[in-house]
């Protein structure tokens, strides 16, 4: 079993909501990123996505952006990503990692040089925003040799027979993004989440996170109480920007936010139950 399914089964068994931040690899500082992972994981953190830096970042909004842009101008690409990743599993051998970026900097590695080395360095997935299930045959079986669950997002405007499709070949968990737009925009419809997540779920028997729009506690409880994991990008990052001239403050300010955020999530939950 995978690190991925083994977490979602524990999660399921407890009656939890998973909460995955999200943090983009090498923001502010290559060296901020690995002592942010295991605080965030002391903070309550299930799984971890890992942005890697790319240059048109498509589906980002402008905080994702700029963190994007701090990470290239350091110098940080998928090898220094993967290096962060290894250094992370000297110490931390359950938490899965997903990385999260662009199928351009997967190409000019070569998806089984990059499968190889993914798996050695311990990731447990990846979310390849630009490549659809129509696209994505050969890298679904590369990253499967290697164990790795490719990740595929759903949205508001995704009908029956796209999430149809994609159920076919993802694995791991799907990601639905709450709102329509890049990361950080619009506001939480809870109620239509709910309604979609129903939908989703009819034909694909894996856990959904919901992501996108989820800024504080108060929105991160509501998902919790119809989602599968609660996935927050946006409003981390732009704590971490906030911080950029003292890195060394990121840590403990993003592990204060995780741990309001995992109260929130686990007192929905006990709500629920």
């Amino acid at each position: 079993m995978s690190r991925i399914a083994g977490m979602f089964e524990r999660l399921r068994a407890d009656g939890r909501t998973a909460l995955i931040p999200f943090v983009t690899a090498g923001d502010p500082t290559p060296d901020v990123t690995v002592p942010l992972m295991h605080r965030m994981v002391a903070a309550g953190a299930d799984l971890i996505e890992l942005g890697v830096p790319f240059s048109d970042p498509i589906a980002d909004g402008p905080v994702i952006q700029r963190a994007t842009e701090r990470a290239l101008a350091q110098g940080v690409r998928l090898r220094d990503v993967l290096d962060m990743v290894r250094r992370f599993r000297d110490e931390n051998t359950d938490t899965p990692v997903v990385l999260m970026g662009y199928l351009n900097p997967i190409e000019v590695m070569g998806n089984a040089v990059f499968a190889r080395a993914a798996h050695a360095a311990g990731v447990d997935g990846a979310l390849v925003v630009d490549v659809p299930p129509e696209e994505g045959h050969d890298l679904v079986e590369t990253l499967r040799v290697q164990g790795l669950d490719l990740v595929y997002l759903l949205a508001p405007t995704s009908d029956a027979e796209r999430i149809g499709r994609i159920g076919a070949v993802a694995s791991g968990f799907v990601y639905y993004v709450s709102v329509k737009g890049v990361t950080g925009a619009g506001n939480l419809d809870v109620e239509s989440v709910a309604a979609k997540l129903a939908e989703i779920r009819a034909q694909i028997d894996l856990p959904v996170g919901v992501g996108f729009g989820i800024k504080d506690g108060h929105g991160a409880a509501q998902v919790a109480a119809v989602a599968d994991a609660v996935i927050v990008g946006s409003a981390i990052v732009g704590r971490i920007e906030a911080l950029a001239d003292t890195p060394e403050r990121i840590p403990d300010v993003v592990g204060d936010f995780l741990s309001g955020l995992r109260s929130a999530i686990d007192g929905a939950v006990k709500a629920r139950v």
